[in-house]
């Protein structure tokens, strides 16, 4: 099957699965042991508690350790190969840093669009089979919905899905869970507000998909109409339960929220150019957000950002976005380290 057909069909089976949601028994989740996981390419991979706990449990030594100047060189002798085909400051560099910080090394190519053979014509499938035999685990960023599957068909070592396209970011979903715990000790019962681009922006509805396993969350969806989030999704968070609803301006439930993720309006998905100039500045964070909100909510974002957020924001002690930019550091080394665990 080629390249550009099986992107399709996952696409199709990643629908299928938010449309139909037949999603394993809590049994087979439960069963489902990390530890034995060859890939890391999905959300749907961590929707099991204690799972998560496991992997927040290890990053949260290895920030000690880090504090302490004592990481344990666990990956002496491995590669890391970071292909990315579409630009990254944050998951880039910090799976990067992560592997270094484990006694590691890295090989990498800054964007595997232009710098690398694919501006010859090479496809995704021969780049990965050759980057495979040089490294031990390859971090893959790519334009397209699918592709770190296409990666994991033909891939000697394991596969990190580092974003594909408007798809999955599931290393950023468990980032974003891990931060909200360390501000607050939980998630269930929290009122979570998302701000922005929900239909395009993977790093909000990765977390999306997470959010459903914990109890008495409520979820706030805010858009402007042309951004909602796809029915799919809705579809799921229905079948799953959720309590949620939908508006189109944040105003009347920032007294209630306790987390405000913010993204912005995701530019490289845009066709119009001017459709994009008229929809990233629907929404800004300013000091009138922060007199409305809620005194012990924390206000998140993926990062970058580029019109959601000012400056002014950032000295307010409820704005948590670089903390957990740092965060994905060591929920990263705790990925790493699991998925060599046993080699």
């Amino acid at each position: 099957m080629d390249a550009s057909r099986l992107i399709s069909q996952i696409s199709q089976e990643r629908k299928g699965f938010l449309e139909i949601h037949r999603e394993r028994s809590r049994s087979e989740a439960a069963a489902h042991n990390f530890m034995k996981l060859k890939h890391i390419l999905s959300t749907h991979q961590f929707l099991d508690k204690k799972m998560q706990a496991s992997i927040f449990r290890t990053a949260e030594k290895f920030e000690k350790d880090d504090r302490r100047g004592k990481i344990p060189q666990l990956l002496k002798g491995k590669i890391l190969a970071s292909v990315f085909y579409e630009p990254s400051t944050r998951t880039r560099f910090s799976f990067e840093a992560a592997m270094l910080k484990l006694g590691g090394g890295v090989i990498t190519t800054e964007n595997a669009r232009h710098f690398s053979s694919a501006i010859k014509g090479e496809t995704l499938e021969d780049t990965i089979r050759v980057v495979s035999c040089y490294a031990d685990i390859i971090v893959l960023r790519h334009f397209k919905e699918g592709a770190s599957h296409i990666a994991a068909e033909v891939s000697r070592c394991p596969i990190i899905n580092a974003g594909d396209g408007a798809g999955e970011h599931p290393t950023q979903a468990l980032l974003d869970i891990y931060t909200i715990k360390r501000e607050f000790g939980r998630i269930e019962g929290l009122n979570i507000t998302l701000l922005g681009d929900l239909k395009y922006g993977r790093a909000i509805r990765s977390l999306l998909m997470v959010l459903p396993i914990y109890k008495n969350v409520k979820i706030y969806l805010v858009s402007p109409k042309e951004l909602k989030l796809p029915d799919a999704y809705r579809k799921y968070l229905k079948e799953k339960g959720a309590k949620f609803q939908e508006l189109r301006e944040p105003d009347p439930v920032l007294g209630e929220t306790d987390v405000l993720y913010t993204t912005r309006v995701q530019k490289e998905r845009f066709k119009s150019k001017a459709e994009y100039e008229r929809l990233r500045k629907s929404y800004r964070i300013d000091r009138d957000t922060l007199i409305k909100l809620k005194k012990k909510a924390i206000i998140m974002n993926p990062l970058p950002r580029v019109a959601e957020i000012m400056k002014e924001v950032d000295k307010d002690p409820r704005a948590v976005y670089f903390r957990q930019a740092q965060n994905g550091l060591y929920v990263r080394m705790a990925l790493l380290a699991l998925l060599f665990e046993d080699s």
